[in-house]
């Protein structure tokens, strides 16, 4: 759709008409559809920006949501890369230092294991190794986490990779709201931004506010939004599973009577644990939820920093974290589903917390 309705248009022109349709359809948009129109309005705000990785270009990405980019702004910003993750990489991070503004699309994050080293050492450490001259305004985006039956190799979370590294900002979106509002931020901030997508999440709508669809919206980084209020149990998640913490938190209310309050995180880096710390000191419990690895997780961050912190004397029971087993990615579908968390399980974690019984 977004092809058809802006091939014609000047780059302004188009970014306009295409909120205008979004605005007319109920104020609905995937989040396929909120990535999309943000990078149309970023590269049609500021000609330093352009887009480049692997069938971003003429197969209008491999998830689409570069489509009708190239079009619109030519093979000199929307730039179809060979397989080779390294190299692009080291080229996006080449044009940073050199003044412009890339996004460096990795077709999986998984596939960004080929490219670390530009990520981590050159993105992410010039800037205090070169005393505050080494800028590097580039965002690094594609999807992260579980996807659906492709293996191992292609089914694991690295918020937590990214999220340990200095230098580096991690963002990690869930739904159209924070597609739109934090890929803008990426865009514009001076800093090497990871932006961890979800590539179940990319074909799910969202309603979402005018506001939202205006070109000048911009989400702030570091700051973490409760998407419903609670007093008995906090739960903390991001990507992903705030949508199955949501879920369980309505199950919690209407069969338990347990009124759980549930923080989408948004950014992993920093980490707004302000947030964490404020509404822990209202509940009383804790849970965290994520589809990464137990082990050294974005969760063990969150629980080592509300222990260190005031927080801890308000705490009513110990705190409970839910995560992807710990095992790689199975590819067999229903040892696939019995390896992420979902929503039952996170309501049989809140129910111990509660130290109630299902």
């Amino acid at each position: 759709m977004f092809a058809l309705t802006t091939r014609a248009l000047t780059a302004r022109s188009g970014s306009v008409a295409l909120r205008a349709a979004y605005s007319s359809a109920a104020k609905t948009i995937t989040v396929r559809e909120a990535l999309n129109s943000a990078l149309d309005e970023e590269l049609a705000r500021d000609e330093k920006v352009f887009i480049l990785g692997e069938e971003v270009a003429q197969y209008n990405g491999p998830y689409k949501i570069t489509r009708g980019l190239l079009e619109k702004y030519g093979e000199k910003r929307v730039i179809d890369t060979p397989i080779t993750e390294m190299g692009f990489a080291g080229i996006a991070v080449g044009a940073g230092f050199g003044g412009l503004k890339p996004i460096c699309e990795f077709m999986t994050f998984n596939f960004s294991m080929q490219a670390i080293d530009q990520i981590v050492n050159s993105a992410g450490k010039t800037l205090y190794m070169s005393g505050g001259r080494g800028e590097c305004p580039i965002v690094f985006r594609g999807p992260n986490g579980s996807a659906i039956g492709v293996g191992a190799q292609h089914s694991q979370c690295f918020a937590a990779w990214y999220g340990s590294i200095p230098g580096l900002k991690v963002l990690s979106p869930w739904n159209s709201e924070d597609a739109r509002g934090l890929l803008k931020a990426a865009v514009r901030d001076p800093n090497p931004v990871v932006f961890l997508e979800n590539e179940i999440m990319y074909g799910v709508p969202f309603e979402v506010s005018e506001e939202v669809l205006s070109e000048d919206f911009v989400l702030p980084i570091g700051k973490a939004k409760i998407e419903r209020a609670g007093k008995d149990l906090t739960i903390v998640a991001h990507s992903k599973p705030v949508g199955d913490s949501l879920a369980a938190a309505e199950i919690l209310a209407k069969e338990y009577g347990v009124d759980a309050e549930v923080i989408n995180l948004r950014s992993i880096r920093p980490l707004d644990i302000d947030t964490i710390i404020a509404s822990v000191k209202k509940t009383g419990r804790l849970m965290t939820v994520e589809g990464g690895y137990p082990m050294f997780g974005v969760g063990s961050e969150i629980v080592a920093q509300v222990m260190e912190s005031d927080a801890f004397d308000y705490l009513d029971a110990p705190i409970e974290r839910v995560t992807q087993a710990d095992v790689p990615m199975p590819y067999a579908v229903p040892l696939e589903n019995l390896t992420n968390p979902d929503s039952n399980l996170i309501v049989k974690v809140a129910l111990k917390t509660m130290n109630k019984q299902a």
